[in-house]
């Protein structure tokens, strides 16, 4: 017993075993009810139940911020509420990446959250990687918070200047590898990533990779790419690899929820990217304050933080006021899916692409 106890209150990364299970427990329950029991049937999740489901997640990320205020103190609990804060502003445009992705694949809404749902489990390795990565330099190299600073900085002038690039999917060198060296099944087989049919040239059952699989694995892969921002600018925030992550992860799980909602409206936040390029660079400046300063009041770094995410928001839903009233988008992803047409013109489907 003792032994086990000494192993629960070891250290890890700074913070005691205990609270890692902890955690990790809290996000298997989450995902264990939300694909066993809220949704073991494949179905469209509507606006509606997207937004409760959504609102259930941010309320356990705020209490789960109110514990970590409670017991690790002020300082911790605000600088989790700045990287969920992020994170959740972060991961809008995440939305717009997923929703072309899924289009361009043609799959029917009432499989996406299914595929979205078993991303996440890709998605607490692969960012538990990169923060583990991120934490063990910061760690043994503080300048390399320089390198996070200027990154940031730079990213949010390219926004701001340049803009975000092509999101064309059919573009993406991954796809196209993947399309090229792998069996592909031309069309879907409900919600199942793999399926047995016969080989066109041997006549023998082989297995095929379905368009959600592949679908699953790109948005996989975009969600990596966003880590690239996501991960540097919440360590400028703080460096507790215990806040990094679960701030990230919280985050992560409710856009899985909000997903539905906010591709139905994407088009409403057109402005609020601008937002998202002036946090990273105050954010990116933070990390210089502190070191040739002195620390920065969390207090402050959270109030800038939502003012400029706010603004971003109010400031978007002001200027495209007009298009409240446009139906495209109704019933969740309807603006992906009625460009699918029209991205189907130019893109080969993927049984076509080897």
């Amino acid at each position: 017993m003792e032994l086990i106890i000494d192993v629960l209150t070891a250290n890890f990364l700074g913070k005691a075993i205990w609270l890692w299970l902890a955690f990790l427990g809290i996000v298997g329950a989450l995902l264990a009810f939300d694909l066993g029991v809220l949704h073991k049937h494949d179905k469209e999740l509507g606006v509606v139940e997207s937004l409760v489901l959504s609102a259930f997640y941010i309320a356990i990320a705020l209490v789960f911020g109110a514990w970590l205020w409670w017991s690790m103190g002020p300082t911790s609990g605000m600088e989790y509420f700045t990287g969920y804060a992020l994170e959740k502003a972060l991961s809008i445009d995440n939305v717009f990446v997923i929703s072309l992705i899924f289009s361009y694949f043609a799959i029917p809404a009432k499989y996406q959250y299914r595929a979205l749902l078993w991303g996440i489990i890709a998605v607490l390795v692969l960012r538990g990687i990169m923060i583990g990565f991120g934490a063990a330099l910061v760690q043994q190299y503080e300048w390399v918070l320089y390198i996070f600073g200027a990154f940031l900085i730079a990213t949010g002038i390219k926004i701001l200047v340049v803009g975000e690039g092509d999101n064309d999917v059919s573009k993406n060198p991954i796809v196209r590898f993947l399309s090229k060296r792998m069996r592909l099944s031309a069309e879907l087989h409900g919600s199942k990533f793999f399926v047995h049919k016969p080989d066109p040239q041997t006549g023998k059952m082989v297995r095929f990779a379905t368009p959600l699989f592949l679908a699953l694995i790109v948005i996989n892969i975009a969600d990596l790419v966003f880590a690239v921002d996501s991960v540097p600018a919440i360590f400028a925030i703080t460096t507790d690899t215990y806040i990094v992550f679960t701030a990230n992860i919280m985050a992560i799980l409710g856009l899985r929820a909000l997903y539905f909602a906010l591709a139905a409206m994407i088009h409403r936040f057109e402005y609020l990217k601008y937002a998202l390029a002036a946090v990273l660079v105050f954010i990116g400046g933070k990390i210089f304050w502190n070191q040739l300063v002195g620390k920065l009041d969390p207090a402050i770094s959270l109030a800038v933080t939502l003012s400029l995410i706010g603004g971003g928001i109010l400031f978007s839903l002001w200027k495209t006021r007009a298009a409240a009233g446009d139906p495209v988008g109704h019933g969740g992803l309807g603006a992906a899916l009625a460009a699918s047409d029209a991205k189907k013109a130019i893109a080969p489907p993927v049984g076509e692409s080897r």
